[in-house]
């Protein structure tokens, strides 16, 4: 629907011409976010600059929850200026990210932004002087103070980030966290790539833990650019699929945080229920996790009866054993001691940062894609959230817990809904996207919310490209949820959000 000030988007993925967005002055955009964002049950989904010939132009999408739709307006700026803009951050604290990045990428100003420090380190950024080494960090001056730096190369087998924490002795004051030490250059691969292959096993790798959750937001966007319709059947795949990648990742969580309590037992257990998960994936795709599985237009690997009734059988087993073992780990004392009551961040944290999916949901916000903008088959099932409003370690094993229960009971009831049916249909990688048009597509991966944009010029071709991981929010949570607590907690609240940083670093 086209307003004055805005065009808005019902359902999603979905297109608008480029010439149908709205374009402010920008002092007009920013009372226009202001004024939205005074409803709560408003978000930002994404917010970034588009380089076009002679202007810049700053887009802006509000996501509504009780609309169930997307609010698109836009602010343009010449290219001959030199760009210094009020920071929206001062307002609005969760524009603190996205302004980074425009200010990294493209060099523009924010005078009065609180914290304009750069994001990922671009191996395009405006200002090349800006290395790892000069990195700005916080500090504060005191004789009883130290700085106990961790990372980037860890012991674990996980990706590089850097962990900057001021002590008083034990108890940590501020954390700090550098990531950008990936330069893979996503964004710019999926314009270059001229294959619709290339950019559907790109998709696959922007998050590898999530790579059924990215190529289905990347499929949908595609799609919806190029006016595929895909099948019932094909979206009720897709969200089987996207709900086997959230048990398999929660189990596998649940196994990480008895190791960082040194509860063994339930280690193993879990592990052993992940594998049989993931190897289900296999079964279905010929690849663990469920990369090939998810393409524009069809699918090479169809879910078969065969395919079906090994689902069944291995998830009936995996809710028996995982009720058992869950069981065990909420009711044991020494589990309990470490998980209740620490690592917290409140409501009210959480809202300011624009937490969203499960770091949001486990402090009492409900922001969940599947419920706020349902898009495949869950607009069927009419899903409502976990929510708990706890805010600690707890609450983060127990949502884990919670949806892992809720997922298999959804993956049954589609298995449902998809018996009977049967299409065989072969993706499509060639076809001609609209011209002139932008595009967005969400989805609710097992971290949260991931948003897609995508911009085509007169000839179709994409000429922006825009990912958005939930973890680029969520990382500030991590921060919130040490202060206060001793050092030595730091490796079990970091796997109680088990952020992405990768998915930060594109």
């Amino acid at each position: 629907m086209k307003h004055e000030k805005f065009i808005e988007l019902k359902g999603q993925p979905g297109i608008v011409k480029m010439n149908a967005i709205p374009i402010l002055h920008y002092a007009g955009f920013c009372v226009l976010i202001s004024e939205l964002l005074r409803e709560e049950s408003n978000h930002c989904l994404n917010y970034f600059v588009v380089p076009l010939p002679g202007k810049y132009k700053f887009i802006c999408c509000i996501g509504s929850d009780t609309k169930k739709s997307i609010f698109i307006f836009s602010h343009e700026q010449d290219k001959n200026e030199t760009i210094s803009l009020p920071s929206l951050t001062r307002m609005h604290f969760p524009f603190h990210i996205f302004e980074r990045e425009i200010h990294e990428h493209y060099g523009f100003y924010f005078p009065d932004h609180p914290w304009l420090k750069p994001l990922r380190y671009n191996f395009n950024r405006h200002n090349r002087d800006k290395i790892m080494n000069n990195f700005p960090f916080y500090s504060i001056d005191g004789e009883e103070l130290h700085e106990v730096d961790v990372g980037p190369i860890h012991a674990g087998i996980i990706e590089p980030g850097h962990f900057r924490f001021i002590c008083n002795g034990e108890k940590v004051l501020h954390l700090e966290i550098q990531l950008g030490y990936q330069h893979r250059g996503v964004e710019d691969l999926f314009m270059k790539n001229e294959s619709g292959l290339k950019n559907a096993l790109l998709a696959e790798t922007i998050a590898g833990d999530t790579a059924i959750g990215h190529s289905v937001c990347h499929v949908g966007l595609m799609e919806a650019l190029g006016g595929l319709i895909i099948s019932d059947t094909i979206s009720l795949e897709r969200t089987i699929a996207l709900e086997m990648e959230r048990i398999a990742i929660h189990i596998g969580d649940t196994a990480a945080l008895c190791t960082d309590i040194a509860y063994q037992f339930g280690q193993v257990v879990n592990e052993a229920l992940r594998t049989i998960v993931i190897n289900t994936m296999q079964f279905w795709c010929g690849n663990r996790f469920g990369k090939g599985l998810i393409r524009t237009g069809g699918t090479h690997y169809p879910l078969t009866p065969p395919v079906a009734a090994e689902i069944r059988k291995n998830l009936k087993e995996i809710k028996e054993r995982y009720q058992q073992i869950t069981g065990r780990i909420f009711s044991m004392s020494s589990v309990l001691s470490r998980f209740e009551g620490t690592g917290k961040v409140t409501l009210r944290q959480s809202s300011l940062i624009g937490a969203v999916g499960m770091a949001a949901r486990s402090s009492g916000l409900k922001r969940d894609i599947r419920w706020s903008h349902p898009s495949l088959a869950y607009g069927q099932l009419n899903y409502d959230p976990v929510v708990i409003s706890r805010g600690d370690v707890w609450a983060r094993a127990m949502m884990r817990t919670l949806e892992v229960e809720k997922s298999i009971e959804m993956v049954f009831h589609l298995l449902d809904l998809r018996e009977g049916k049967s299409e065989n249909r072969n993706p499509l990688y060639d076809f001609e996207l609209e011209p002139d048009a932008f595009a967005i597509s969400l989805i609710e991966g097992w971290r949260g919310e991931i948003c897609h944009t995508a911009v085509t010029d007169e000839k179709g071709k994409i000429m922006h490209y825009k990912v958005k991981d939930p973890s680029l929010h969520n990382w500030m949570a991590l921060a919130l949820a040490m202060r206060g607590r001793e050092i030595s907690e730091f490796p079990l609240y970091n796997k109680s959000y088990n952020l992405s940083y990768c998915g930060n670093d594109l």
